[in-house]
C-alpha cells in the first residue's frame, strides 16, 4: 500500500496527516502528528450488518506511559482501565463524528487512538480528534461530512489556536471546538467569566482555522481514494400508515402531549399509540401483517410526536409543559439538609432535582493525576455525577460510572473551576458529590446550581456563585425558537443541546452539540443572550437562600492551622522513620503535612486541638535568638562549663566563665545535672553552635 501524507499550518505549527504505512488492516489508519505528538488513528468498520438497531460506532481512546518515556505504576507495570481524561476524549472523539454517520448504518464500527508520542507542547486530544476523522475518511465507509477540530485559548488577551499545555494553563478561555467546512458541530470548553461576545470571536476563529484541518483531510482521502461502500437507502416508511396513524391519533396525541408531568405524559402518549394502532389493526387476520403494521405505526408515531411538538413550538411559541421559550420551571432551593455535611444542598428544577454534599479536607485529601502532561499532579477541586437509575424510574443495576456520568461530571467540575478560592486563599481540599434524585433534563446543571450552594454552606468563599442552563433549539426552515431550560423530550426531539455555567460576570462553562448542519451566527448569539437572562434568574432564585461562603466552616469539618518553619528543622518534626509526627497526630487527634518548603499545615475539627500541636510542633522547631531569655535544663557538665537544653534537641553550653560572677573552681560548685538555670543567648556561631550566658541572665533577672 502507497504512503501519502498532507500538512497543513495551523497556529503557527505544522500539523501533519499519514496513512498506508500503519495498521494497514484496518479499514483506514492515520498518524496524526504535531511538534512531538504523534497518535495513531485506526477505524475499522465490519461487512456484515450488526444485530442492533442503532448506529454500532465504539470509541477508545488510549494514553500510553511509553509515549513520554515512563513506565506504569503497580505490580503489574501496564496501563490498567480507561482513566477519567481518556474516557473524556472518548466522548470528544464520539459527539461530532457519530452525526456524520447515515442513520441507516448497521454494521459495527470502532475507532481507536493510541498516543505514540506524547509531547507537553502539543496535547493529543484534539490531534486524536482529527486524526479519527481522518481514518474514517479513508476508509470505505462513506460519511456525510468531514470533521476537524482545534483548541482555541485566550492568553494575555490574545487568542491563540492550539496552544502548549503551559499557554493553557494561562488562559483564560479554553475552547475545543469541532466542525465541518459549512458549521460548528460541537463545542467544549470553559472560561474566566468570558462574555458572550468573547466567547463567539473566539468560536468564529477556530471554525476558521478548523477549515484548513477539513480540507486537508479531504486532500488525503482524495489521494488514497478508497472506493466507498454502498451502504443502502434508509428504508422508507410506509406512508399509508403513516397517515392514518395521523388520522387515528393527532387529536388524542394532541391531548396527551398537553399534560405537564413526565411520566403522565409519557403513559397518555404511550396509551393514545396502542390505542390508534389497535383501531389501525382493528379487522386484520393476518399475523404477520398485523405485526408488520404495528412497527410501521410505532416508527410513524414517533415521527408524529416529534412534528407535533416542535410545530407547537414554531407557530404558537409554547413547549410541551406550557411554559413560553424563554420560560425557566420552577426552583426550589434547600441548604443544610445533611446534618453531618460539611456542606449540603437540595436543587429542584422543575422534575429535575440534585442532591449535592460538599467535604472539606486537607492536602493529602488530594487526588492524584496521573498523567504525563498533567502540570499540576493533585486535584485540589473535585466534583463526581451519579445518575442512579432511580432517577428517571427504572430498576437497573449498579455499577462504576459510564462515560455519560463522567462526562457530565466534568462539565459541572469545570463550571466552578473558575470560582474556587486558590490555595493561599484557601488551604483546603474540596469535593462534592451529586446524586441526581429525578431527571427530566438539564441534570447537569441542577449539579452545577447544587454544587454552588453546598459550597458555600460549607462556609467556602467562591469568588462568586455559579449557576448553569441547558438550551434547546427548534429549527424549521428559516424560522426558529430558542427554548430556555429544556426537558429530557426537548433535547431528545430538539436540534441543539446546549449548556453553560456562568456567574453574574460572565460564563464559565460551555458545551454544544448541534444536529443540525448550520447554526447561524445569529441564532448562537440569540441562545447565548437569552442563556445569560435564564442564568441570572437561577442566580437570584439561589440568591433567596444563600448568595456567599457562610463565615464559618461546619463544626464538623478540619480547621487548618499553616505555619511556617526552617526547612532544615523538618526532620525534627518527622522523626527517625515518622515515629515523631505520628505521635503528635496521636497526642492531639489531628492530621499533620509537611513540605519541602518548611509550610505545615494542621488539620483539626478542634481549635484546642490544632493549637496543641501548633504549640508542640514550635516548641520543637524553635531556634534560638541572640539576647533572648530561656529557662533550660542542664543536661551534662565538664571542666569547662556546662552544656544546657534551652528546648528539646537544642543544647548551648555554658561557659565556666559565665556560670556566675567572680573566680569559679569547679562547673559543680554552681550547676548539676538536672537543675534548671535561666540563661541568655550570647553568640551563635555559623555552624550553628550556641554560646550561653547564666551570669548575664541573672543579672537581668535582678
Amino acid at each position: 500500500m502507497k504512503t501519502h501524507s498532507v500538512s497543513v499550518e495551523i497556529g503557527g505549527r505544522e500539523l501533519t496527516f499519514e496513512t498506508g504505512w500503519l495498521a494497514k488492516q484496518a479499514s483506514g489508519a492515520v498518524v496524526v502528528k504535531q511538534d512531538d505528538s504523534s497518535v495513531l488513528c485506526t477505524f475499522v468498520a465490519d461487512t456484515k450488518p450488526s444485530r442492533f438497531d442503532f448506529l454500532p460506532l465504539t470509541v477508545n481512546y488510549q494514553d500510553r506511559t511509553a509515549a513520554s518515556g515512563k513506565i506504569p505504576g503497580g505490580f503489574l507495570k501496564r496501563e490498567g482501565r480507561p482513566g477519567e481524561r481518556e474516557t473524556l476524549i472518548c466522548r470528544l472523539i464520539d459527539r461530532p463524528l457519530r452525526p456524520q454517520f447515515a442513520k441507516q448504518v448497521r454494521v459495527e464500527m470502532q475507532i481507536i487512538a493510541t498516543v505514540m508520542s506524547f509531547d507537553a507542547a502539543s496535547d493529543t486530544d484534539v490531534l486524536a480528534l482529527c486524526g479519527s476523522s481522518a481514518a474514517v475518511a479513508v476508509s470505505d465507509m462513506p460519511t456525510e461530512g468531514t470533521v476537524a477540530a482545534v483548541r482555541v485559548s485566550r492568553v494575555g488577551g490574545e487568542l491563540k489556536v492550539n496552544p502548549s499545555r503551559a499557554e493553557m494553563e494561562q488562559a483564560d478561555i479554553n475552547l475545543v471546538v469541532a466542525g465541518t467546512a459549512d458549521a460548528i458541530c460541537m463545542v467544549e470548553g470553559g472560561a474566566m467569566e468570558a462574555s458572550e461576545a468573547d466567547m463567539l470571536d473566539a468560536m468564529d476563529l477556530a471554525h476558521a482555522e478548523l477549515k484548513k484541518i477539513v480540507a486537508a483531510i479531504d486532500e488525503l482521502a482524495a489521494k488514497v481514494a478508497t472506493p466507498k461502500r454502498e451502504i443502502g437507502e434508509a428504508p422508507k416508511a410506509d406512508a399509508d400508515v403513516a397517515a392514518k396513524i395521523a388520522e387515528l391519533g393527532s387529536d388524542s396525541l394532541a391531548e396527551a402531549m398537553a399534560v405537564r408531568v413526565k411520566h403522565d405524559r409519557s403513559a397518555a402518549v404511550r396509551a393514545a399509540r396502542d390505542a390508534a394502532i389497535a383501531k389501525l389493526v382493528d379487522g386484520v387476520e393476518d399475523d404477520a401483517e398485523v405485526e408488520r403494521l404495528t412497527t410501521e405505526a410505532k416508527g410513524a408515531w414517533q415521527k408524529l410526536i416529534r412534528t407535533s411538538m416542535r410545530s407547537k413550538v414554531i407557530s404558537q411559541r409554547v413547549r410541551l409543559d406550557g411554559r413560553a421559550t424563554d420560560e425557566v420551571r420552577d426552583i426550589t432551593v434547600q441548604v443544610g439538609v445533611g446534618a453531618r455535611t460539611h456542606g449540603s444542598a437540595v436543587f429542584t428544577r422543575g422534575e429535575t432535582q440534585a442532591y449535592v454534599s460538599a467535604t472539606i479536607g486537607i492536602e493529602e485529601d488530594a487526588q492524584r493525576i496521573d498523567f504525563a502532561g498533567a502540570t499540576d499532579n493533585f486535584r485540589r477541586w473535585m466534583l463526581q455525577y451519579s445518575f442512579p437509575p432511580f432517577c428517571t424510574g427504572e430498576a437497573r443495576p449498579l455499577r462504576g460510572p459510564k462515560r455519560r456520568e463522567i462526562g457530565h461530571g466534568a462539565l459541572a467540575h469545570r463550571a466552578l473551576e473558575a470560582v474556587v478560592p486558590s490555595q493561599e486563599d484557601f488551604p483546603y481540599v474540596l469535593r462534592c458529590v451529586a446524586d441526581v434524585l429525578e431527571s427530566n433534563g438539564s441534570s447537569s446543571m441542577a449539579t452545577v446550581c447544587g454544587a454552588s450552594l453546598s459550597l458555600m454552606d460549607a462556609g467556602v468563599p467562591l469568588k462568586a456563585p455559579v449557576a448553569g442552563i441547558a438550551m434547546g433549539l427548534i429549527k424549521e426552515g428559516d424560522d426558529y425558537a430558542v427554548l430556555s431550560d429544556i426537558l429530557g423530550d426537548e433535547d431528545h426531539l430538539g436540534d441543539m443541546d446546549f449548556k453553560v455555567t456562568g456567574t453574574p460576570n460572565g460564563i464559565t462553562a460551555f458545551q454544544l452539540d448541534t444536529k443540525i448542519t448550520g447554526l447561524p451566527r445569529e441564532v448562537m448569539l440569540r441562545a447565548m443572550n437569552q442563556a445569560r437572562d435564564g442564568r441570572q434568574y437561577i442566580l437570584d432564585e439561589m440568591a433567596k437562600v444563600i448568595s456567599a461562603g457562610r463565615e464559618e466552616l461546619s463544626e464538623y469539618a478540619p480547621r487548618i492551622s499553616v505555619i511556617k518553619i526552617n526547612p532544615d528543622k523538618i526532620r525534627d518534626i518527622i522523626g527517625p522513620g515518622g515515629k515523631t509526627i505520628r505521635s503528635i497526630q496521636e497526642r492531639t487527634g489531628t492530621r499533620l503535612r509537611v513540605d519541602d518548603t518548611g509550610t505545615v499545615q494542621i488539620a483539626s475539627s478542634s481549635q484546642a486541638d490544632a493549637q496543641k500541636a501548633v504549640d508542640i510542633v514550635r516548641e520543637l522547631t524553635q531556634e534560638a535568638e541572640i539576647g533572648k531569655l530561656y529557662l533550660g535544663v542542664v543536661k551534662r557538665t565538664v571542666d569547662f562549663g556546662a552544656f544546657v537544653e534551652i528546648f528539646p534537641g537544642t543544647e548551648g553550653l555554658v561557659h565556666i566563665s559565665h556560670l556566675a560572677e567572680g573566680r569559679i573552681e569547679k562547673t559543680t560548685d554552681v550547676v548539676r545535672e538536672g537543675d534548671e538555670v535561666l540563661v541568655r543567648v550570647i553568640d551563635i556561631d555559623r555552624s550553628g553552635k550556641i554560646r550561653l550566658s547564666r551570669k548575664e541572665a541573672l543579672t537581668d533577672a535582678l
